[in-house]
């Protein structure tokens, strides 16, 4: 019961963290490249995993070969170089508390990847929670009195359907190396590949090409010579305590309760998302925010239904 208990806690400090991101990334968006926090918090959140990754490893008794690294690149890629630049980029264009919320559903382009890629079947309750997340998502939306920008809500659907398609094509290799292994490298190898790419970006040809081609947010991005101690405390908190030590104690809360569980925290995540960007940035949180938020949690916990029931 203890354990069980250490479990739940876990799971609100994950939830806790994780329902900070948006507003942190948009509180200290100012100090920060957006593609430069990028690369510097998944580098960070990854190295931090590593130990957890290397305990993982021997659990499993598993060793990693060349067919894992060249998995781990691509996920990486999917994972942090595609997706997480969508969702960067949807929380500077946009607000914080819809970002939040519309990454959320998340879980429901899962079921959809995991039918394409591994044949799981799309049962009604898969439907009902994609009709239910979408009419929550067009209640956020709002189209006929949106107060946000299209391109932030394009950007974070981007964003979710690139995510989840991360998390089904890892879900093999976590089962054989277990989550955080995966998490770990593929954030490092992401963060890598990023990297490659900024560096080419400080290059006046590629620079101006990327400039050409309107992708201007790709040149000349900083790395570590614009930071200063001012940075830190900031730095700290979104690489550090929402990266590394939010996926830690989501990891942990695995280890200690189970997947179903554990994936309790990204229910609290949107209502934690909506309140801390009220709160620190002064959001309005408009009656259509709280319905689209009520619908994406029942859609969510629709889908997650079966499975319980299972239980």
């Amino acid at each position: 019961e203890a354990i069980v208990n250490k479990g739940y806690l876990f799971i609100l400090t994950t939830a806790f963290l994780f329902g900070t991101m948006e507003t942190a990334l948009k509180f200290f968006g100012s100090l920060f490249h957006p593609i430069q926090i990028t690369v510097l918090r998944f580098f960070i959140g990854g190295f931090m995993l590593l130990p957890l990754a290397r305990a993982a490893l021997k659990t499993h008794g598993a060793v990693l070969t060349k067919k894992d690294y060249l998995f781990f690149a691509k996920a990486g890629f999917i994972g942090v170089f595609v997706s997480m630049i969508f969702y960067q980029l949807a929380v500077v264009y946009g607000k914080a508390d819809v970002s939040g919320v519309l990454f959320s559903c998340n879980p429901i382009f899962v079921a959809v990847w995991a039918h394409f890629l591994l044949h799981e079947t799309i049962d009604r309750y898969v439907i009902s929670s994609l009709v239910l997340s979408a009419v929550g998502i067009l209640s956020i939306v709002n189209p006929f009195h949106f107060r946000g920008t299209y391109l932030s809500v394009i950007l974070i659907m981007l964003a979710a359907v690139t995510f989840g398609l991360y998390s089904v094509m890892g879900r093999p290799a976590c089962q054989r190396l277990g989550g955080v292994t995966v998490t770990s490298y593929s954030f490092i190898f992401g963060a890598a590949e990023l990297l490659v790419l900024v560096l080419l970006g400080r290059t006046a040809p590629i620079g101006h090409l990327l400039t050409s081609a309107g992708l201007s947010v790709f040149a000349d991005v900083p790395l570590l010579e614009t930071l200063t101690p001012s940075h830190l405390p900031a730095l700290c908190y979104i690489a550090f305590a929402v990266t590394g030590a939010g996926y830690a104690s989501y990891f942990m809360a695995i280890e200690l309760t189970n997947p179903l569980t554990a994936s309790l925290a990204f229910f609290i995540k949107p209502i934690l998302a909506t309140f801390f960007a009220a709160m620190f940035l002064g959001e309005t949180v408009m009656p259509n925010m709280l319905v689209g938020v009520g619908l994406i949690l029942i859609g969510s916990l629709t889908n997650l239904y079966p499975k319980l029931k299972a239980k």
